[in-house]
């Protein structure tokens, strides 16, 4: 049997995950923001299934300086603070970690990246096949013959496994150990890391491509000449310097043990615990069994509340027999963007678009969305429209500022708005009519809004996108906020996001209501009298 050791890099994996779900945070009962620990439990679950691991450890930074701050006072120093309940959710993930019966490694003076390389490369001697699971870029000075970077699912992507012939053709080398020459030149900007002023990472591919190393590149800096010459020269220290930044640490002093990193049996009672505090009803069951929900609920019966999607209290065991109490169902999403495959396109010259209409006018029923600057649409300017007609499946179309501009990119769309036989869906569609008219645009097509038709299922509850997503798709749709910052006087128009982020956030608007279309229709098909069309 082959023997596989994974290490997971807690904090690069803790921060995806808390961020991955923070347009739709999920709140406990109790007002807590569980994010974090949904996120990584997911993965590690998701990690332990499908990979199969005889071995398996999870490495933490520490608070306590490093040897790199000792030799650069200001690395790291241009790093935020983590959000608030991100920190609090660490002790629960270690507990969950506990729970699962895998090891916490962690050493002062040294990173995570240090600890995993150092354990990677005894692992890798002793004839095991070992995993580095980060979606961390550094990671590639370290990959062997049977050393390897994991790095999980994302944005609808599969996960990735690159070893040494990987690394070097995507950075363009012939030594997996050039990774650190490329980023001595070119910094890293997330870990302060300084490099020389001018060089990207194309420029330090080149470079390192033809000279094979910073210590070469330094040399040779008049046989360079011209401006790119003088910057090497100007960057000479710091080049330096951020090789030796950038450089993994792989004898530090950790000892890799078979036998107290071999994945055996979870701890029940740690898990329950940890899992009804969190109130991870749907995960525990994944993990526990069914009788997950009856045991986390027993104690509770003394006093429940009992919440709704969003962690409202809606009725509470005080109002109802004790003997009737139900343990807290709390909704589970555990789908999103990161974990779910997804193919949505950019359609962004006259011929895609040419291309993409032909498309829609042969479908009988088509999804619709708008992206502007604002909520007002009085006030707002459209910024683009996505469309989708097939689950997993979107197209987005960007629109300039320029008004006359967007107006002759939404007219080559008349066809569609003025079609009769076409069904047009959106989600508070009558926010996009009015956005279009005021480009001129009438929009006579037959109608369905998916807000609509969930009161007419439904009349009580939230009607958001995100709440009916979450509800009747078990879907995390992405956070605006991730695009554009909090609510706010700080925060940002979608004018000035980058398209390739826009076009995943409206794309997936899109098909998230071409998808709540098909419940509703099925719903309401299942009501006699009702009719939602």
């Amino acid at each position: 049997m082959e023997k596989k050791l994974f290490l997971l890099d807690a904090m690069a994996l803790i921060y995806r995950a808390y961020y991955a779900l923070i347009r739709n945070p999920r709140i406990t009962s109790t007002g807590r923001n569980t994010n974090a620990q949904f996120g990584f439990t997911t993965t590690l679950l998701d990690l332990i299934n499908k990979e199969k691991p005889t071995h398996l450890a999870v490495a933490f930074d520490t608070h306590a300086p490093t040897e790199r701050h000792t030799t650069f006072t200001d690395y790291k120093a241009n790093r935020e603070d983590a959000p608030e309940d991100l920190l609090d959710a660490l002790p629960d993930i270690k507990r969950i970690i506990e729970g699962f019966n895998i090891p916490v490694v962690e050493l002062d003076g040294y990173e995570a990246d240090d600890v995993i390389g150092t354990l990677a490369w005894q692992a890798a001697g002793a004839g095991y096949t070992v995993y580095m699971v980060t979606p961390d870029k550094d990671y590639g000075q370290l990959v062997k013959d049977n050393v390897f970077i994991y790095k999980p699912p994302y944005a609808g992507s599969k996960e990735e496994i690159l070893g040494p012939k990987e690394v070097c053709e995507k950075w363009q080398i012939q030594d997996v150990l050039q990774v650190v020459d490329i980023l001595g030149l070119m910094g890293d900007a997330v870990d302060n890391i300084p490099g020389i002023a001018g060089v990207g990472e194309k420029t330090a591919m080149k470079l390192i491509g033809q000279y094979g190393s910073v210590e070469n590149v330094l040399a040779n800096a008049d046989t360079i000449g011209g401006k790119m010459g003088e910057k090497i020269k100007a960057g000479h220290d710091n080049a330096i310097l951020s090789k030796e930044l950038a450089t993994i640490i792989t004898n530090v002093p950790v000892v890799f043990h078979e036998e107290d990193f071999s994945l055996g049996d979870i701890n029940r009672d740690k898990l329950t615990e940890v899992f009804t505090e969190l109130e991870f009803k749907t995960l525990g069951k994944r993990i526990l069994g069914d009788s997950f929900g009856t045991i986390a609920g027993a104690d509770a019966k003394q006093k429940v509340v009992q919440t709704d999607l969003f962690g409202e209290a809606v009725a509470t065991t005080e109002e109802a027999p004790a003997e009737t109490a139900e343990p807290l169902n709390i909704l589970t999403a555990d789908k999103n963007a990161g974990n779910t495959p997804h193919n949505y396109e950019l359609v962004d010259t006259p011929e895609k678009r040419a291309a993409l209409l032909a498309k829609i006018l042969q479908q009988k029923e088509v999804c619709f969305d708008t992206e502007t600057t604002g909520t007002d649409a009085n006030e707002a300017e459209i910024v683009g429209m996505s469309f989708a007609f097939t689950k997993a499946e979107a197209y987005y179309i960007p629109l300039p500022a320029n008004q006359d501009a967007a107006r002759a990119i939404l007219n080559e769309f008349r066809p569609l708005f003025e079609h009769e036989s076409i069904v047009l869906i959106g989600q508070n569609i009558k926010y996009d009519m009015l956005i279009l008219k005021w480009y001129g645009i009438d929009v006579t097509a037959t109608l369905f809004d998916t807000m609509l038709a969930h009161y007419l299922i439904e009349p009580e509850g939230r009607r958001s996108m995100d709440a009916l997503s979450a509800q009747y798709l078990q879907y995390e749709p992405i956070s605006i906020e991730t695009l554009i910052g909090k609510k706010g006087k700080g925060q940002g128009s979608m004018r000035d996001v980058e398209v390739e982020k826009i076009k995943e956030y409206a794309a997936e608007g899109a098909d998230i209501t071409l998808q709540l279309k098909s419940v509703f229709s099925h719903a309401a098909a299942e009501k006699p009298g009702e009719s939602i069309l």
